[in-house]
């Protein structure tokens, strides 16, 4: 079953990258007047306001920026002004093989760069494991684990030295359930890909689907084999719809049979909760703004980790995964709560 929808067709992502040419290596001492907040040995016991420092990180030219622009010269008002209310928030910037070598390092100096302006944090998503989506609407990913992880590490490279936050690998470790002959190796390459971010002083988050889709113990079993361990934690709802309350239950369940990681949630479209299908669900509606916690749980934030408006592939109306869905984001914005 498919979960996910691209984060940006290649066309929004050479869109994107044109504005980048000029981008220079952001040094790590350029980080609002700091080196690294976090270092290898803090990943997991750093605070929330360690890790996410200054707060949430806003992209200028998110997919959601660049489609009210669009939609505003098309004279199409109100479904640019849902488009710019998404745009406000803090969304994660999702990584794949849609942009070359040379682009995904222009992208991550360029957004670096302006969190570090701004004095905050952005989140990163990885989604380019090989065989994603279970060749489903998002189907794709690296040629081979070699690959991938030379690709990763580029990233860990690159982000080393800087405040940021990677969400690892949507859906990798739930689609075991339903393409177990995916099961391979997947586990050990995820904890390879976890260990080179950590060892570069970045929180990550291994995706641990949500509370509807694989038991507690059995997804425990899976993200110990995946490295949660090494990592900050784990994260549910990734592109889906359940409430709050939902996954931090679920959540805690999966943190204790891993021994109290910490975890992240999902909570872009989960305002009106489950509304009987993940692909582009009718009647679904932005959750609450996207924010760090206290700390004073195992909860660390409830992030926009899916780019509300982008769709998820051909269905309930909608176009191919990733592209922007213009009256499902004006939906979205009007079904809040």
């Amino acid at each position: 079953m498919t979960r996910l929808a691209f984060a940006s067709l290649v066309v929004g992502a050479l869109v994107l990258t044109t504005g980048l040419v000029t981008a220079a290596p952001v040094p790590a001492s350029a980080a609002t007047g700091t080196t690294a907040t976090v270092t290898k040995s803090t990943v997991r016991t750093a605070p929330t306001t360690t890790v996410y420092a200054g707060g949430l990180y806003v992209q200028k030219d998110s997919e959601a920026a660049r489609a009210a622009d669009a939609l505003t010269r098309q004279g199409k008002t109100k479904d640019a002004a849902a488009a710019r209310t998404i745009a406000g928030r803090s969304v994660a910037i999702w990584l794949g093989s849609w942009y070359t070598d040379a682009q995904l390092l222009k992208v991550l100096q360029f957004n670096l760069a302006e969190a570090e302006k701004a004095g905050t944090t952005p989140v990163f998503v990885t989604y380019d494991i090989p065989n994603r989506d279970c060749d489903g609407y998002s189907g794709g990913g690296a040629a081979s684990s070699t690959a991938y992880l030379a690709w990763n590490q580029r990233i860990a490279d690159a982000l080393k030295g800087h405040k940021a936050v990677v969400i690892v690998e949507p859906d990798a470790l739930a689609h075991l359930s339903s393409c177990p002959t995916l099961a391979a190796g997947r586990e050990g390459t995820i904890k390879k890909a976890v260990t080179a971010f950590t060892n570069a002083g970045v929180p990550s988050y291994i995706d641990a689907g949500n509370s509807n889709w694989v038991p507690a113990d059995v997804m425990a079993k899976r993200l110990v084999a995946a490295g949660v361990g090494i990592a900050r934690g784990f994260a549910t709802n990734v592109s889906n719809y359940y409430p709050i309350a939902n996954e931090v239950a679920y959540a805690e369940k999966v943190s204790t049979a891993v021994g109290g990681a910490r975890y992240v949630v999902d909570v872009s479209r989960n305002g009106q909760g489950w509304k009987g299908t993940w692909c582009n669900a009718p009647g679904a509606g932005l959750g609450v703004d996207p924010h760090r916690t206290k700390g004073t749980s195992r909860l660390d934030a409830q992030l926009w980790i899916k780019t509300p408006g982008a769709s998820d592939g051909p269905c309930n109306g909608g176009p191919a995964a990733g592209t922007w869905f213009p009256s499902y984001a004006t939906a979205l914005v009007a079904n809040r709560p």
